[in-house]
């Protein structure tokens, strides 16, 4: 028997996030952190939307946003200052929460960490470090740096770029490293008040600006050949590069560091009963601000499966879909933030000016500047293989939207919300019958699938046992998941939609997922556990 079910090493935003959502499913959790706190650094500057829903989705949504500037957008300026395009993501947002918002990480880590708190299932250490892992078919040892050994089911080490975790592993990165380095600089007392970020793609110095609220601001300078670094961190240097925007005195500076930055990606993501995640699994420019959105979407995805197979819901085949799943969303990750530096950060005069001719040619013309407008640039979130079920080229691997609905409280609540924590089947309702008659398949109840009716606006529902109800307000739903005809959704709950089905696909559907599952449902201690986290944490 493993004193824990899960050790987190790790506790910057990806693994401290991991130990939320199996805090919130009732696994026993330890988290050790080399440092003694959590990060002073600020570090990452920008979340987007699904790591907002992720927050959401562990309860944290409310807390954060004293730490959020949400809702803020990028403009691209060109030679000479010129306005290029300016990004703030669709409108309303699809996913339930603005596309783009600015943190300070910080305050983010002590937010996640103080998350931590409701789950007494979960232990936070600081001043541990590891020294070796050795496993077996039932658990991995760990053996801190102190002599003290502790085991546990399963590791996920979430412990940086330098991870020890994937070195003990024997694990290589593979890609490259940019060769030109960039001073970043955090300031406090700054007079920008706009919210949205600035990229200068003037070719003398490509540089970013990024407000952040509360006085905060982050600067980004490209080294040009021939500056010694050492010499361009002085006071007087940081303020010649900073003149054109503010003046800079000494307690101004929270933080400047000079970075070479990296696109990397681990040659592997598991070892058996260990597995890598954000920063020790893959490394990005940050030009698309996707690095600390990157590690969170590794720790939901994880977090949820490694829950399913410690409650005996899934077998250990499911983590096998962990990096099928993530690794090319990732690498897509990667692939747009160099191609962002590369053009919008391009020191080539030549590129530049063709650049910019283009941007002014294209730049009202419809589907290009929606284009720009929505960040369609970004890699949606959809999975081409993995845990999906059925052949739905249309819907399978997608994620859900997250419109307001109405429930029968007769308030507006995100979908989500109405979903709760795991795994969900959505149906059509014409307010009239139960939509889930049909549904018998005792595979549904095996997951613990929570039945949730979707009705048009024009319906008002009438409570059914066992089922949800929830009105499409907006009519998002409707429109985007039933265009032709009637069927069912199943919902994971990381909500992506594993699969599509018409009442008579039902059986083939069901044994597909308990193939995939590779598992029948059993009764764990870990379900009796996280109801009693529930309970604790309403009261």
């Amino acid at each position: 028997m493993s004193e824990w079910d899960v050790l987190v090493v790790g506790a910057g935003p990806t693994g401290l996030t991991v130990a939320n959502v199996l805090g919130q499913a009732g696994v026993s959790v330890l988290v050790v952190e080399r440092n003694p706190t959590t990060t002073d650094e600020p570090k990452a500057v920008s979340i987007d939307e699904e790591s907002l829903r992720l927050l959401q989705s562990i309860d944290l949504y409310e807390d954060m946003l004293r730490v959020l500037l949400p809702g803020t957008g990028t403009r691209y300026f060109g030679i000479g200052g010129a306005l290029l395009g300016a990004a703030r993501g669709p409108a309303p947002p699809r996913y339930g929460h603005p596309i783009k918002s600015e943190l300070d990480q910080p305050e983010f880590e002590r937010a996640l960490a103080a998350g931590l708190e409701r789950f007494p299932n979960v232990s936070l250490r600081f001043e541990t470090e590891v020294a070796e892992l050795s496993h077996d078919a039932e658990a991995v040892r760990v053996t801190f740096t102190t002599g003290e050994t502790v085991t546990a089911a399963y590791v996920v080490g979430c412990d940086g770029g330098r991870s020890t975790v994937r070195k003990l592993m024997g694990v290589r990165m593979l890609g490259s490293s940019a060769q030109e380095p960039w001073i970043v600089l955090d300031t406090r007392n700054d007079p920008h008040n706009v919210r949205f970020a600035m990229h200068h793609g003037d070719p003398r110095r490509p540089h970013v600006i990024i407000p952040g609220r509360d006085g905060r601001c982050r600067y980004e300078f490209l080294l040009l050949p021939g500056e010694a670094p050492d010499a361009m961190l002085s006071l007087h240097s940081l303020r010649q590069l900073l003149a054109p925007y503010r003046h800079l005195e000494p307690d101004d500076i929270v933080r400047v560091k000079v970075y070479t930055f990296h696109a990397l990606v681990a040659e592997r993501w598991r070892d058996d009963r260990v597995f890598i995640a954000g920063d020790a699994a893959h490394m990005m420019p940050p030009f698309a601000g996707q690095g600390l959105n990157s590690g969170l979407r590794d720790a939901h995805n994880l977090s949820w499966k490694l829950a399913q197979v410690l409650d005996g819901v899934a077998g250990p085949g499911l983590l096998d879909t962990y990096q099928l799943e993530r690794r090319a969303h990732a690498e897509a990750m990667i692939q747009m933030s160099v191609k962002l530096g590369k053009i919008v950060m391009t020191r080539s005069q030549s590129r530049a000016v063709v650049r910019d001719a283009f941007f002014r040619s294209v730049g009202q013309w419809g589907p290009i500047r929606r284009y720009v407008d929505e960040m369609r640039y970004k890699p949606a979130p959809r999975y081409r293989a993995g845990l999906l079920i059925g052949n739905d080229p249309e819907l399978a691997g997608k994620m859900l939207p997250q419109p307001k609905v109405l429930l029968l409280d007769g308030r507006a609540h995100l979908l989500d919300d109405a979903l709760g924590h795991g795994w969900a089947v959505l149906a059509l309702s014409d307010g009239k019958r139960d939509p889930f008659a049909t549904l018998g398949d005792p595979v549904w109840a095996d997951i613990g699938a929570r039945r949730l009716a979707i009705h048009a606006c024009e319906h008002w529902p009438r409570p059914q046992p066992g089922v949800t109800a929830a009105v499409d307000a907006e009519d998002v739903l409707v429109r985007d998941l039933w265009p032709h005809g009637n069927r069912f959704i199943l919902v994971r709950p990381d909500r992506y939609v594993a699969g599509a089905f018409t009442p008579g696909q039902e059986s083939a559907i069901a044994l597909e997922l308990r193939r995939q599952l590779d598992s029948t449902h059993q009764s764990s201690p870990h379900q009796a556990a996280a109801q009693q986290v529930a309970e604790s944490v309403a009261t």
